[in-house]
This record gives structure tokens, sequence and C-alpha cells, in this order.
């Protein structure tokens, strides 16, 4: 069955449809508001698009985006070098930053270890942090993936092969509802686990300890 569109308007819905959470309906209300404003507008979001993929990258340390070698945090000479803190997605780095808590620098694995789909330890940025861990002098690496099934499992995995000694592993405290993810944190409860993160020991060790303030 052929569509109602004409071609060019399809191929911007299908387009926009292979968006990450914009479902079919979604894609049409945006391909139409795009087609209704002027062209300048239009051209506005598309010459954004086209200069972000031209200068976005990934930071050569710690993989967040930059427009240069390093990202700002890691060209930051202000931050802590010996305390990591590890997540998911560039977006979580924001996440993190809003809570002003945190004055380390960040490791992005780039996604989590799901098998379902096919994501094991191999195709994250795991090789890339154990040889931050080797030649940085870290102390500390806080764990700071999502509370989902993918972040414990993810978690779990780098609380194994960060066996280093000296090196203390840390999880951000369970103040974020599991199954959540951190973006959708606000900063007063991501604060809060980060405040309350809590040792990671290893299974033939003693209980986990307490890392909070006082």
């Amino acid at each position: 069955m052929g569509t109602a569109y004409a071609d060019s308007v399809q191929d911007l819905i299908d387009a926009l449809g292979r968006l990450p959470g914009i479902g079919p309906k979604s894609a049409q209300r945006i391909a139409f508001h795009l087609l209704k404003v002027d062209a300048e507008e239009a051209n506005r979001l598309a010459r954004a698009i086209v200069e972000a993929k031209e200068k976005v990258g990934f930071c050569a340390r710690c993989f967040n985006l930059a427009e240069g070698d390093l990202c700002a945090i890691c060209a930051d000479d202000r931050r802590d070098g010996h305390v990591l803190c590890v997540v998911e997605e560039p977006r979580d780095v924001v996440a993190v930053e809003r809570t002003r808590e945190f004055r380390g620098r960040y490791h992005v694995l780039q996604g989590a270890i799901d098998h379902l789909q096919g994501v094991g330890p191999e195709q994250l940025r795991i090789r890339e942090l154990l040889a931050r861990v080797g030649s940085e002098g870290i102390t500390e690496v806080i764990v700071c993936t999502n509370p989902n099934i993918e972040g414990e499992a993810t978690a779990l995995y780098l609380t194994r092969v960060l066996d280093t000694p000296g090196l203390t592993v840390s999880r951000i405290a369970s103040g974020l509802p599991v199954g959540g993810d951190l973006e959708y944190a606000d900063e007063l409860t991501l604060g809060r686990a980060l405040e309350g993160r809590r040792v990671v020991e290893r299974p033939d060790a003693p209980a986990e300890r307490d890392l909070s303030p006082g």
C-alpha cells in the first residue's frame, strides 16, 4: 500500500522515527512542525546537526563528548585526577556534574553490558579504563552505572576486573530508584547517592564499608 505523503515528507518522517524515543506519531508531528516553520529556522536546525557532527568527537582520555582531543573536564587541571567516576554515556556526565558533589574526572563506557543485545565487555571502554587505573595514579573508582539490570551487570563486572591493590571501588548508594536512569534523576537525589556511596568488596572480602561523610 502506498503512502499518503509525498516521498520527501515520508523520508523525513522515517528519518525522525529512527531517533531514540521517537515513535511514528511523534515523528509525524515533528516533521509537520519543521515543514510549517520558516526556512531559516529549519536551516538553523540542519546547520546545527551538521556542525555538531563535524566538530564533536570523543575525548581521547575519558570518551566524553569533546570538540578537541580532550573534553573540558579532562583539560581542567583543578579536577582531582585520582578519583574516576565511571558512567555509561556522556549524558550521565552532565547528570553527575549538575549535583556539584563530584570534583574528580570521568570515564565513559559508551554503553552497558547487555548480552541480549550482543553488548559484552569487549564492546565497552573497559580496556581503556583499566589502562587509566594503571597509568594515572587512580585511588578510587566510583561505579556510577544506571540502577537497572544492565547497569548492575556492568557494575558487577567492573568490581571483578578492578582488583588492584590500593584501589578503592565504590558504588553509588541506593538513593536512586531501581530501574531508573541517571539523566532523569534530580540533583539532590543523585548528589546524596554520590555522598552515600559504599565500597564494593570482592566476594571473599569483609562486609561493605560506608564512605559517607562523618
